[in-house]
């Protein structure tokens, strides 16, 4: 069978115009025999995400961004990318930007939802968030510690202003002063410790033997608190028990005026009685004193005894 010339043209111009179309999507990035799916999302801000960026689901890379435009007058953005694998999920997924390192760019993640939920469909519109960033942790975290350190500056320059006042001529010269002070003194202290390590090193032979006595010492004790832990020691405390309830009965036997003891503590009369006798024995003995010879006499021819009279003591 032979082919007419216009079938021929015909084919041609469909091969044509599908290569034309193939191509020009091939150049916009969009391959028409691959099975990819398309997914936007609309973000305030993108951080810097850029066109080819990576598309990934748990850190493994499923994709890439494709474009990213203006979604209204108000700013916000539109981000088209696409998921070459077949991984399914829940529209309520979210798109979320991430990265930002130090030599690293923006990349995109998508969290999985699996919740109950159509899935996800090329052509949807997916939930955008942004992830916070290296940077942006580390400027969090630095925040208040340059918040503290320019305190700390602060402080400091308040405190050097007063050591700059308060080092005036007459203080610089009496720290100097102090200085030297202290270099003599640690030069003492330096000739007193050789002085030290010389009588140590001179006494050493006294000092081990001093060192030998202490042990033999604490030999002793320890023999000693041998024996001693060997002495029945109920016996001794029976004996103190019944000691002091002997001292007990002493003590309220004074208290109550019992024995001749306790009336002597407790008893007036008696206390009145020896009073008296006392006085009286004052009175004998001053007597005695001033008229011996009443007392005591020898005479060969006699002679009559002085009248007694009671000295001036006695008369009050």
């Amino acid at each position: 069978m032979k082919i007419s010339r216009e079938v021929k043209t015909a084919i041609l111009m469909i091969v044509a115009i599908a290569l034309i179309i193939f191509g020009y999507n091939y150049l916009k990035g969009q391959n028409l025999l691959d099975n990819s799916k398309t997914f936007y999302a609309i973000y305030d801000n993108v951080e810097g995400l850029a066109p080819d960026s990576q598309v990934t689901i748990n850190g493994f890379k499923v994709g890439s961004v494709q474009s990213i435009d203006f979604a209204d007058t108000r700013g916000k953005l539109l981000v088209t990318f696409t998921v070459d694998k077949d991984f399914s999920f829940s529209k309520n997924s979210i798109a979320r930007i991430y990265g930002g390192g130090l030599l690293g760019g923006k990349s995109l993640s998508i969290v999985p939802s699996y919740e109950q939920g159509a899935t996800a469909k090329s052509g949807d519109t997916l939930k955008g968030e942004i992830d916070r960033g290296i940077m942006e942790l580390v400027n969090e975290e630095l925040t208040p510690m340059r918040d503290k350190l320019e305190a700390v500056i602060v402080d400091a320059d308040s405190v050097l202003t007063s050591v700059g006042d308060v080092l005036d001529k007459n203080t610089r010269q009496n720290l100097r002063n102090a200085i030297a002070d202290f270099t003599i003194t640690s030069r003492e202290l330096k000739g007193i410790s050789t002085s030290m390590n010389g009588l140590l090193q001179d006494n050493e032979d006294k000092l081990n033997s001093t060192l030998t006595n202490i042990d033999v010492m604490s030999e002793n004790f320890a023999k000693l608190s041998d024996s001693l832990s060997q002495i029945k020691i109920r016996p001794l405390i029976t004996n103190m028990e019944n000691m002091i309830a002997d001292f007990e009965g002493i003590a309220n036997n004074l208290k109550t005026g019992q024995g001749t003891a306790g009336k002597l503590l407790n008893d007036d009369q008696v206390y009145v009685n020896l009073e008296r006798t006392a006085k009286q024995m004052e009175l004998l003995l001053q007597d005695m004193r001033l008229n011996p010879k009443r007392y005591v006499h020898f005479s060969l021819f006699g002679k009559r005894a002085k009248e007694y009279t009671p000295p001036e003591e006695s008369k009050d």
